[in-house]
């Protein structure tokens, strides 16, 4: 496929819009595209406008998984934009539009790099790859593929998330929850006759600050990170309330990962209502885990070559290193049933651009990241 076909495929699918849902459109023209080659994609519905595409090319052990999501986060405020969001405007080296960096070019350039690779006859073993809905909000099309059992088998897994090229070898997975504080209503000027439903989450939040004060630094990942970050409570100043919740945010680690995140949210909340106040009730809203792989294992070593291979070949851009961040991507789903499964994060610039005003990707770095997935592909299996 020539560089216009390349760019006509990333800039079809930035004209979609697929904020938070629509992704059908997506797979049907993937899977549209995919069987001009010969290769059978399967679109799984499973609510209006709402799909996953799954797409097996070989068969046999091990199975290399390849994901990316199909939906992006929402327009924003289309005004602020120099150029419509579902334009796909190209500007020299870039090419603006909702998801251009996350990520539409990631989507695109797996493909690609499957096609060209069929087409040229040097898919040397079986890889799965796995189009996802809903990424951006509660990760549905994820999820119900992982139940399906389609990330059980899988001996490796990359991702193509936003890198610049880079390999990001951990992150952090993402904990969300809500605390609900249910009181005693009475007048202000009783307060002992009542139950302060918000005075029980400033005990919650205070203890909350050194709740991880002890938990050892993950040696890729760092400390981890959490903050509580929404409080609703009381609706009159003379009166005590007796409904109050709070929303919360923790990245877990592999060090110390979601299950355990929990237990000690648990014993926390216990100990509150053991005072006999407004009691609290700990509900958990999202549970992405985190992963991780050795640096030096063979796979991320692989994908730092790959890629440092494919992007030499664009001077401008500079040399792909080893990286981890603290985002958290379908790969945290996919775990859950496979927790030992090795992670690669590779996909063209920029993250620091994702779900900007004027998000974009450069060209030259969604072509080198194609030939980079080509590489790492036929490196995996040889």
């Amino acid at each position: 496929m020539d560089k216009a076909s390349k760019i006509k495929v990333l800039r079809d699918l930035l004209q979609i819009d697929t904020a938070n849902g629509n992704e059908l459109a997506v797979a049907m023209y993937l899977q549209h595209l995919l069987q001009q080659y010969g290769l059978a994609a399967k679109v799984l519905e499973f609510a209006p406008n709402r799909a996953n595409l799954v797409l097996d090319i070989g068969t046999g052990d091990p199975v290399l998984g390849i994901t990316g999501h199909m939906d992006t986060v929402a327009l924003g405020d289309t005004d602020q934009w120099t150029y419509s969001p579902l334009a796909a405007h190209v500007q020299g080296d870039r090419i603006y539009g909702r998801g251009a960096a996350d990520m539409k070019s990631g989507l695109a350039a797996q493909v690609l790099a499957l096609i060209e690779l069929v087409s040229a006859g040097k898919l040397p073993g079986h890889v799965r790859w796995l189009a996802t809905a809903g990424e951006e909000y509660g990760t549905p099309g994820a999820n119900r593929l992982e139940k399906a059992g389609l990330a059980r088998d899988l001996a490796a897994l990359v991702v193509g998330e936003p890198t610049s090229g880079n390999i990001v070898y951990a992150h952090a997975g993402s904990f969300n929850y809500r605390v609900v504080s249910q009181g005693k209503a009475v007048h202000s000027s009783e307060p002992s006759q009542g139950k302060n439903a918000l005075a029980a989450l400033v005990d919650f939040c205070v203890a909350e600050r050194t709740l991880f004060a002890d938990v050892p630094a993950d040696p890729y990942l760092g400390e981890v990170k959490h903050s509580v970050t929404i409080m609703h409570g009381g609706d009159q100043v003379n009166t005590i309330p007796d409904h109050a919740e709070l929303y919360g945010n923790i990245r877990a680690t592999k060090v110390f990962g979601n299950e355990l995140v929990s237990q000690r949210l648990q014993k926390l909340v216990a100990r509150i209502n053991a005072q006999g106040q407004a009691q609290l009730t700990l509900e958990v809203l999202h549970d992405w885990r985190p992963v991780g792989t050795d640096p030096e294992s063979s796979l991320v070593q692989l994908a730092l070559a790959s890629s440092q291979a494919a992007y030499a070949a664009y001077p401008d851009h500079a040399e792909p290193m080893l990286t981890t961040i603290n985002g958290a991507t379908d790969a945290s789903v996919f775990v859950k049933s496979n927790p030992d499964l090795p992670v690669v994060l590779l996909g063209p610039d920029d993250w620091n651009v994702a779900h900007q005003v004027d998000e974009y990707t450069s060209i030259s770095s969604y072509l080198a990241t194609i030939e980079a997935y080509k590489k790492l592909i036929v490196g995996y299996f040889n």
